[in-house]
Order: structure tokens, then C-alpha cells, then sequence
């Protein structure tokens, strides 16, 4: 059945005493997630637990992310997290000396830099691309690209400014020349429209705790087939191997072995459980509303809540209608702060009258940081909006001047 906004909102008891736009920092729990943990620790406390059903339904989560993305089963690992999914490919990657993998440092989380930096002791050379102001284009990395050039890693959405990169001629360039496009969809699967297929990706890693609306603990990595037949783990155990007699994880074979032409090979030791269903029903939610429902209803928001902060004076990083708009929105100036910090106090002190007004947010790079998902709805934005002018008023009142916040 199609969830309405106003039921996927119902779901999230958070609402009941805040305004929650910190779908970047974290999901909050929503009753179907916390329902399918609860179910399977009453399974684990009153039978001990039933291993076979459990690895059952890891194959509907894998199946439900699969659709999500528009992959198929057979491509996608279960992982920790994002930063799992990175070291597994860039560590089975053929890397010959002298190769080069592309990033934006700028704009990158640090989880998708490091993991490229660790392979220079492999002679691998890490090409950095520069933003402008927190904007990069598609053809900021491909004018970076060469003949040694193996791998182009990217954010779908970074974390800060929080602005939407175009994926698609990026992925259509790094196919025609065999480069391997890897994407962090960390802050975009689940509420941004994800097509692996339409957009040329080769590897996508994501967490379940961001919009995809399930627990920490538990991700994804999809790899394209044709890929993924080139890359051989670093990591091996059991269950990334085929044994014949038996699937079950104590059955040894011969010590000839053969990888499995899937996304198992990845897969080491036991599996988060509990996470795993807790993160089937998140996605089960997501399915029943679909994606591009979800982009549209939230972009719609993004673009309320940035033309009303443009309209009280502040400065707006993220993105615009048709150039780069996405589910988060940030205002101040780049890079005016730390990680966790602004050094503009008009906008320190807005960060701090919303967060005592109920608003759930974070401040990220110098920015206020607004992110948004399916169950937030305008009166959430026209609420964030009331503040920022109240505060702006303020302002005025105190210093007997029209000076606005972060401008």
C-alpha cells in the first residue's frame, strides 16, 4: 500500500515533540524499524534464535535495496558502513604503479579521501580536483582525467554544502574510457532518485542510518557484474567462497576454492542481524511511497526553505533548482568554521535559537545545516523560516541596524 506523506510522517514519534531536519547527521527511529528489532530480539530471547529464517530475510533486505537502486541482487554486499564498502573495492582494485584515482577534497566527507590516500603505497597517485566555493561540475573531474587515471571517486550529495552532482555524463565518460565511477550515496540513496543503471555507476556504498532510514551499524556496496568478476578481496572467509556439499558456514571444501560471481565474495563472517531487518522494513517504507515521489516532495521543500532564506538576508551554499538542488540546504559562508563550528556568531546564535525552539539541525563547515526527508512538510519550513526572522529582528533591535544573519 502507498504511504502518504502525512502517514510516513505518523510513523516517527520524533515529531510528537520536535522539528527534526537532520536527516544528514541520522534517520530518527520510526516505529516499522523499531517493530522488526523488537520481533527479532523476542525471536533470539524465546527460541535462541532462528539462524535460518534470519539468513532468509538478509536476502529480502538485499533484494529491497537492489530495487531501490535499480540493481540486481546478485550485485549488492552487505557491509558496516560506507567507509567498509570503499576499502573493499579500492583494496581489490589491480592497481599498477603510476595509476591514478580522481577526488574532490573540498567537498568530500574524509572517509571517501583516506581510503584513496592509502593506496600511495602502492605508487597509485591521488589526483585532486578543487571546488569553487563548494561547487564542483562534472567537468572539473573529467578535465582531470588521463590515460593512467583508474578509478573517479565521488560524492552524489556532499555533506557540506550539501549540493546534488549530476552523475550521469560523468558516468557516461568514465564507461566509454574503462574507469571505474565510485559513489558515496551516503547522504542520496533513499531520499534522492538512485538509478545505478541510468547513471553509468560502476560502485555505489552506502549506510543504512542516513536516508535510507535504518539503524548504524549496517550498509551496502553495490558493484556492477562486469566489475565485480575483476576484483578479488582482500578479505576471505567462508562465506565469500563456494563450497559444494553445503552452504552452511562450518562445511569446509577443498582447498582449491572459487569465488562466488556475486556480490557474496564481499561478505565475511556473521551478518549484522538485526540491523539487516530493522533496515528491510526502513526500506520497505521507502518502496511503498518510490523514489522519485520522495525527490519531488522534498525537493519542493528544499526550494521553499532557500528562496525564504535568500528573502531574510542569508546567504544560501547548497543548491538551486536545476543546479544542484537536493535535500539539504545550508546557509552562511563556505568554510567559515570548523567541522562542528561557525565563526560567524549571528549564525552560531540562529543554530542555537532553533535548537531551543525544538528544530533538530546540525552546523557543519561555517554552515546551518537543514536536511530534510519525506515526512517533513512546509509547515516544518515555515516554522524554520519564522525563526531565522524573528532572530534577524533581533538582531536589528540590538544593534539599532539592519544587519541580517550569516550576510
Amino acid at each position: 500500500m502507498v504511504m502518504t506523506a502525512e502517514e510516513f510522517r505518523a510513523c516517527f514519534p520524533v515529531f510528537d515533540h520536535r522539528v527534526y531536519m537532520d536527516i544528514a547527521a541520522r534517520a530518527p527511529l520510526s516505529r516499522p524499524v523499531r517493530e522488526a528489532y523488537d520481533r527479532w530480539l523476542d525471536d533470539w530471547q524465546s527460541t535462541g534464535g532462528t539462524k535460518d529464517q534470519w539468513m532468509a530475510a538478509l536476502e529480502v533486505t538485499r533484494e529491497r535495496f537492489a530495487r531501490l537502486i535499480n540493481a540486481s541482487p546478485r550485485e549488492i554486499s552487505y557491509t558496516k558502513n560506507v567507509s567498509e564498502g570503499l576499502n573493499i573495492v579500492a583494496n581489490a582494485v589491480d592497481w599498477r604503479a603510476g595509476d591514478n584515482v580522481v577526488i574532490c577534497a573540498d567537498v568530500e566527507h574524509p572517509n571517501n579521501i583516506y581510503v584513496w590516500l592509502n593506496e600511495r603505497r602502492r605508487d597509485v597517485e591521488v589526483r585532486i580536483v578543487r571546488s569553487r566555493d563548494g561547487k564542483v561540475t562534472p567537468e572539473d573531474y573529467m578535465e582531470a582525467v588521463d590515460d593512467r587515471t583508474r578509478v573517479v571517486a565521488v560524492s552524489h550529495v556532499s555533506f557540506a554544502p550539501g549540493r546534488l552532482l549530476d552523475l550521469v555524463p560523468i558516468g557516461r565518460f568514465c564507461r566509454d574510457r574503462g574507469i571505474m565511477l565510485v559513489v558515496d550515496a551516503a547522504q542520496s540513496a533513499g531520499v534522492m532518485q538512485v538509478d545505478v543503471q541510468a547513471m553509468n555507476i560502476d560502485v555505489l556504498c552506502v549506510s543504512s542510518h542516513k536516508a535510507i532510514l535504518g539503524p548504524y551499524g549496517m550498509g551496502f556496496l553495490y558493484c556492477r557484474q562486469e566489475w565485480l568478476r575483476q576484483l578479488r578481496p582482500v578479505y576471505l572467509a567462508r562465506y565469500s567462497v563456494l563450497v559444494e556439499e553445503s552452504d552452511h558456514e562450518e562445511v569446509m571444501g577443498a582447498f582449491q576454492y572459487r569465488l562466488p560471481d556475486d556480490g557474496r565474495r564481499f561478505e565475511i563472517g556473521n551478518y549484522n542481524y538485526g540491523a539487516a531487518l530493522a533496515t528491510g522494513a526502513a526500506l520497505d517504507m521507502l518502496l511503498s511511497v518510490g523514489s522519485q515521489t520522495i525527490e519531488d516532495h522534498v525537493l519542493d521543500l528544499a526550494d521553499r526553505l532557500t528562496v525564504g532564506l535568500e528573502a531574510l538576508g542569508l546567504d544560501v551554499c547548497s543548491g538551486r533548482r536545476g543546479d544542484g538542488l537536493c535535500q539539504m540546504i545550508t546557509a552562511g559562508r563556505w568554510g567559515a568554521g570548523g567541522h562542528y563550528s561557525s565563526s560567524d556568531e549571528s549564525l552560531r546564535r540562529l543554530f542555537d535559537e532553533l535548537i531551543a525552539r525544538g528544530f533538530t539541525l546540525s552546523l557543519r563547515r561555517g554552515l546551518v545545516r537543514f536536511s530534510l526527508h519525506y515526512y517533513n512538510n512546509k509547515n516544518d519550513v515555515d516554522a524554520a523560516l519564522r525563526v531565522v526572522e524573528e532572530e534577524n529582528r533581533s538582531v536589528a533591535i540590538s544593534t539599532g541596524t539592519r544587519t541580517e544573519i550569516g550576510g
